[in-house]
């Protein structure tokens, strides 16, 4: 008997639960993606396309004001909003989010009325996915956290990220959700064979991609033992936020970073010493072309012989009459010599953190980048190098952006390293969401990755997608460990990053389909 869902809310909250209930930083029950999205599709089933909208939105609500009440920490405690401003910023957000759920429920709901089932099965993830695609690049794109991100800790699973990318996890999630609620909305002349048919190709798709994943975790762990290491060390200073941009500080800040950066080279764990140290973004709370505190860099990176990969900012003259200048949000490589020899900044800014869009519009929100200036795009250039590494920088958020992980590696990047300052999460679930999706960057390009943050989670990440190891959330740490350098192109960094758009197209072709199909019958 199929089943008949006649008042869709309580399945529209119970899939926006079971969503929040997969997702890491809380209890992190990944398996129960495998049917949360069941009570949604149930419910989409049956009245009309606008029910099944805003069951969809009803979903999207509960899941990303639970997924993204970190929003309030870091507009309330660090932005200097009121608490008011702040939550009301977590539910338009949240608002937002939601309607791409609305969205791939109404898609659903369309889908349903005029397609066989064997051809919903697999739209109705290439909808999902195709709204994952749009939200990541869509005013600037915000792809925080996408269901496929929830399976970062289990890295024998997506191995199929280097041939799809984190998007080729979500479609099989969602393509699993949408088998469970068509077999269970299945009429009663479907039978068993019916319900067979339908199964058949999704387990023929999971088994291919089972073996597919543990041929590849030979394959690259027979190139990362064939493949050249580097000695590279992080440090996290866990500098108090409030503290960080106080004048006052900033030459307790360097002392901090200087001593902890020392303990690397003391010897005793049986790591080498590292040629190349990491320290995270703004780590230097000062100007560097014009601070006196430059010196003591210079004679660290030579007593050491290291190279030092800092963030900073930096400033450039535009018109110094008109005293004019373009800020950046900056990593900075400086040689043993003490010589800037290199330097990236950021080119993927944050929205309302680092510039607000729109400012003459908006100018109750100009608090938001006071104390940290209003940046300016850098550009992907050539990698930075230093002895045979041939670094691709990601600072802050650019991590959660996997274009610009690929443009990297495109570019001739054979490590990626990720600097950020996640002080201004908390205590959140956030920290781990950030690293969480870092990692898929790992896996889709088969590049080790450097992370080095302010108060955590900074560690390595093997191209296998393994935390190698790590650090914890608001506490000093330091580490180093030889980093595997890898070459060559995986499959996703060559042409499968386009799945997630040819998933758009082939859903806004079938829809689109689907309503000429329905206005014919009306003619």
């Amino acid at each position: 008997m199929p089943v008949t869902v006649r008042r869709p809310l309580l399945p529209a909250v119970l899939s926006g639960l079971l969503l929040a209930l997969s997702f890491p930083g809380g209890p992190g029950l990944w398996p129960l993606l495998a049917v949360a999205l069941v009570p949604l599709l149930l419910a989409v089933r049956g009245g009309s396309r606008g029910r099944a909208f805003r069951a969809g939105l009803v979903t999207g609500m509960v899941h990303f004001l639970i997924l993204l009440y970190w929003i309030v920490i870091v507009l309330g405690h660090y932005g200097g909003l009121p608490w008011y401003l702040s939550v009301l910023a977590l539910c338009l957000l949240a608002l937002y989010m939601a309607l791409y759920v609305g969205l791939f429920a109404l898609g659903a709901r369309m889908l349903v009325d005029t397609l066989p089932p064997s051809a919903v099965l697999w739209l109705v993830p290439a909808v999902w996915v195709g709204l994952d695609w749009l939200r990541g690049w869509l005013f600037s794109g915000f792809p925080w956290m996408d269901l496929g991100y929830a399976l970062w800790g289990q890295p024998a699973l997506i191995q199929v990220a280097d041939l799809l990318g984190h998007h080729g996890v979500t479609f099989l999630l969602v393509l699993i959700n949408a088998l469970l609620a068509l077999s269970l909305n299945a009429g009663p002349g479907a039978g068993g064979r019916g319900r067979l048919l339908l199964a058949a190709p999704v387990v023929l798709v999971i088994a291919v991609v089972a073996v597919y994943s543990a041929v590849r975790w030979h394959q690259v762990g027979r190139q990362m033992a064939a493949s050249d290491r580097m000695p590279i060390g992080i440090v996290q200073g866990n500098i108090d936020q409030d503290l960080k941009w106080s004048p006052e500080n900033q030459g307790k800040t360097v002392a901090t970073y200087i001593d902890q950066t020392a303990s690397l080279f003391a010897g005793g764990d049986g790591t080498r010493r590292p040629t190349l140290v990491v320290w995270p973004e703004t780590a230097l709370p000062f100007y560097p072309a014009n601070s006196m505190f430059v010196e003591d860099l210079q004679r660290m990176n030579s007593r050491f012989d290291m190279a030092l990969l800092t963030g900073a900012p930096w400033y450039e003259v535009v018109d110094q009459a008109k005293k004019k200048y373009n800020y950046f949000n900056s990593a900075l490589l400086i040689a043993p010599t003490g010589e800037f020899i290199d330097r990236y900044s950021k080119s993927h800014l944050v929205p309302f953190g680092e510039y607000v869009p729109l400012k003459p519009l908006l100018p109750f929100l100009a608090p938001l980048v006071e104390s940290v200036g209003d940046f300016s795009p850098g550009v992907i250039g050539r990698p930075l190098a230093w002895r045979q590494g041939r670094i691709g920088v990601l600072v802050c958020f650019e991590s959660i952006f996997p274009a610009i992980a690929r443009q990297w590696v495109r570019n001739g990047a054979n490590v990626l390293v990720n600097l950020t300052n996640d002080a201004w999460y908390g205590k959140s679930s956030a920290p781990h969401h950030s690293l969480a999706m870092t990692v898929f960057r790992s896996v889709e390009t088969r590049r080790s990755l450097v992370r080095a943050a302010n108060t955590g989670i900074s560690g390595f990440i093997d191209p296998l997608g393994r935390v190698v190891r790590r650090s914890g959330l608001f506490e000093p740490w330091a580490a180093a460990e030889d980093v595997v350098l890898m070459d060559g192109e995986s499959l996703w960094v060559r042409g499968g990053h386009l799945f997630a758009p040819l998933c758009a197209g082939a859903a806004l072709a079938a829809i689109g389909w689907s309503v000429a199909g329905r206005r014919r019958e009306y003619v």
